[in-house]
């Protein structure tokens, strides 16, 4: 028996879909809450887990090599570092009055 015919890549996709359909309500639903300084951390959280959900179905990492999948953390964090240096370096180089 085939891999096609144990699950159709159709429901998995459109699954997928709503799942982001609904992490994008959650942003908008959070957005209008008063979490103080929590409104970042939880924006983050549901954005990263969408990026999660992009990433291992609609970019195939799910049934990916290993390497591949070590290869594509490695360079997401080398690039996370420096989105990360590049704006504390802008911060720690404001004036505020």
């Amino acid at each position: 028996m085939s891999d096609h015919a144990k699950s159709s890549p159709v429901k998995s996709y459109f699954g997928v879909w709503i799942a982001l359909l609904v992490g994008t309500y959650l942003t908008y639903a959070v957005a209008k809450l008063d979490l103080g300084p929590y409104n970042a951390a939880v924006a983050l959280i549901i954005a990263t887990t969408k990026a999660l959900l992009v990433a291992l179905f609609f970019m195939h990492l799910k049934g990916a090599s290993e390497r591949l999948l070590k290869l594509v953390v490695i360079s997401t964090l080398f690039f996370l570092f420096i989105l990360m240096a590049l704006s504390m370096a802008d911060y720690a180089t404001r004036w505020y009055t």
